[in-house]
């Protein structure tokens, strides 16, 4: 029996089972082996989509600009039409399904940001098991600092189905990682500690480990509402977690009556637009940029003038090291120290290194070493 087969012969058993109190533990278990089979096929195909003849195929996007943003919807959303008024892209654009067969980028400019922007072809229900061109378009998401999900409002519904195959390819929108952490050692047998109250039971943790091949070592939980999902995504190691902003486009088409009712049975936060019509899309690029965090860090060279006018652009949280990987990959071998003046030091000039937090509008200058 194949990996395929054995993964769905699991599914077929949670799908037969009652979910209750007293089938978390049967069902966490079978979760467990089902992600960890799933990884084992995922690293047999490396990550790809096998492609007739035995060869693999995928989309090879070059990431450019402050950061990537990809849109995410079922064919004919609207997609192309969005990404060309967001951005100087031509993407073809068609009232008829799969217009886009390929992945198309552009680049929107934002408050001094370069944000890449990528048109991918519509997806369908099925697509992280491979329907259309699922795979390849989730693969692409995977990479991305920030997924737009373009519902069209004649059908809302389609944003569960959206979640549901971001989920399955491996992608935990608008979520951090699970504060869970693991050693593994060579004996000793298992040591877990869980900080935190939670209503899965140390006997579940310890059949988990088991199916991953854990015998020996310690796991400390700090993670509230922490569940036996949250341990299968530690352990498989493939997970990506990914800000999300969810579109609602073609709002020039219903009345204000029915955008309300769409919106209160969606219940989640988003932004209205109308691509064609040009609605809401100065409010969707700021949407952008505040959703990817920003901030604005002005250079200033050693005995020169700061540059006021093209701020260079990071993370939030970013440090000095990351201004210095970003400029020019010697800067960090040559560096000696930094000085900032702005909200992130005491006094102004202060001397910092470079693992040194940064903060909006903060002016630095880097001084290398003779």
């Amino acid at each position: 029996m194949g990996i395929p087969e054995k993964i769905k012969e699991l599914e077929d058993q949670i799908h037969r089972t009652q979910i209750n109190k007293a089938t978390e533990f049967h069902i966490g278990i079978l979760k467990a082996k089902i992600a960890k089979l799933k990884k084992e096929q995922e690293e047999n195909t490396h990550g790809k989509t096998v492609a007739k003849g035995g060869g693999t195929v995928g989309y090879d996007i070059r990431k450019a600009g402050d950061a990537t943003v990809v849109l995410i919807g079922f064919p004919s959303v609207g997609k192309s039409t969005l990404l060309n008024k967001l951005t100087n892209a031509n993407s073809k654009t068609g009232a008829y399904q799969f217009t886009t067969l390929t992945a198309i980028p552009g680049m929107m400019e934002h408050r001094g940001a370069k944000i890449q922007i990528i048109d991918l072809p519509g997806i369908i229900k099925g697509a992280a098991s491979g329907k259309g061109l699922g795979k390849r378009v989730l693969s692409v998401a995977r990479s991305a600092d920030l997924i737009l999900i373009i519902l069209d409002v004649f059908q809302p519904q389609h944003l569960n189905v959206l979640l549901d195959e971001l989920t399955l390819i491996g992608i935990k929108i608008n979520k951090k990682p699970p504060n869970i952490q693991i050693q593994k050692t060579a004996v000793g047998g298992l040591l877990i500690n869980i900080a935190t109250q939670v209503n899965v039971t140390e006997k579940l943790v310890r059949e988990i480990l088991r199916v991953y091949g854990i015998h020996n070592g310690s796991i400390t939980i700090r993670e509230p509402d922490f569940s036996s999902d949250d341990l299968i995504d530690v352990l498989s190691g493939n997970r990506v977690y990914t800000s999300s902003l969810v579109v609602l486009n073609k709002i020039d088409l219903i009345n204000n009556s029915l955008h309300n009712e769409v919106k209160n049975k969606l219940d989640v936060e988003l932004l209205s637009i109308s691509a064609n019509s040009d609605i809401n899309i100065d409010q969707l690029k700021e949407a952008i940029f505040d959703k990817l965090d920003f901030i604005r860090i002005f250079m200033r060279p050693k005995g020169g003038e700061t540059d006021f006018k093209e701020p260079l652009i990071i993370r939030n949280g970013n440090s000095v090291r990351d201004v210095c990987n970003k400029l020019h990959r010697n800067f960090v071998k040559d560096f000696k120290f930094a000085q900032i003046w702005g909200k992130s030091v005491k006094f102004p000039g202060q001397k910092v290194g470079l693992d040194h937090k940064l903060m909006d509008e903060d002016v630095l200058t880097i001084v290398k070493k003779i």
